[in-house]
């Protein structure tokens, strides 16, 4: 019998240092200067070049506009490439790519690949936290399932109060937050669909 696995998140180092790499074959593999990548994500010069090194933390908003200028997807550039059909993430071994000011957290688990991606998270919300996300591509789809406690939803200027087992699905398309008003965590998992395209909005996810 297989002794059981230990939960284990992806050390935050190793994943700078991950996604800092793939930044830079990307771009190199473009021919592209440190200056054309940094206008195309519209972010700065310093920037790219402290995430090349693995010396940044980004947002998932800084993430998104790079991987929109690079054309590829999140998840490629976060993880290697692979050519195996069956990816498996064990227990922890999820991209955990937002922290919450009181430790809550958003661990992306997996991805499929353009053109059609689908996003799989795992959210953790501690009282008084809140995750706002700028509008996806056009035809952006969320789907999201509260586990425990309750979740408050901003979709455009409507406001959805969702308990332990709700489910909800709404326009990825328009500027929606995830946050949690009460006092106990709360934990929800979210599926992203998202086409690739034009924005609906030029400025990538928060």
């Amino acid at each position: 019998m297989r002794a059981a696995r230990a939960p284990r998140q992806a050390d935050a180092v190793t994943l700078a240092s991950t996604i800092g790499a793939r930044i830079r074959r990307e771009r190199l593999a473009r021919e592209w200067t440190l200056d054309h990548l940094a206008d195309a994500a519209s972010i700065s010069r310093r920037q790219v070049i402290n995430l090349e090194q693995g010396e940044a933390n980004p947002s998932i908003g800084t993430l998104l506009s790079l991987s929109d200028a690079l054309g590829i997807t999140l998840s490629a550039l976060i993880e290697p490439p692979s050519s195996r059909l069956v990816k498996i993430t064990r227990a922890g071994e999820g991209a955990q790519l937002w922290t919450g000011d009181n430790g809550g957290r958003g661990v992306l688990l997996v991805s499929t690949q353009a053109p059609d991606v689908v996003e799989l998270w795992d959210w953790t919300l501690n009282p008084g936290e809140r995750h706002a996300s700028k509008p996806h591509h056009q035809g952006a789809r969320e789907l999201l399932r509260v586990h425990v406690g309750v979740v408050t939803l901003d979709v455009g200027d409507d406001r959805h109060e969702l308990a332990a087992g709700d489910t909800i699905m709404f326009p990825g398309e328009v500027a929606h937050a995830y946050g949690n008003e009460g006092a106990e965590p709360a934990h929800f998992s979210l599926a992203v669909y998202d086409p690739t395209g034009p924005r609906t909005s030029a400025a990538a996810r928060a």
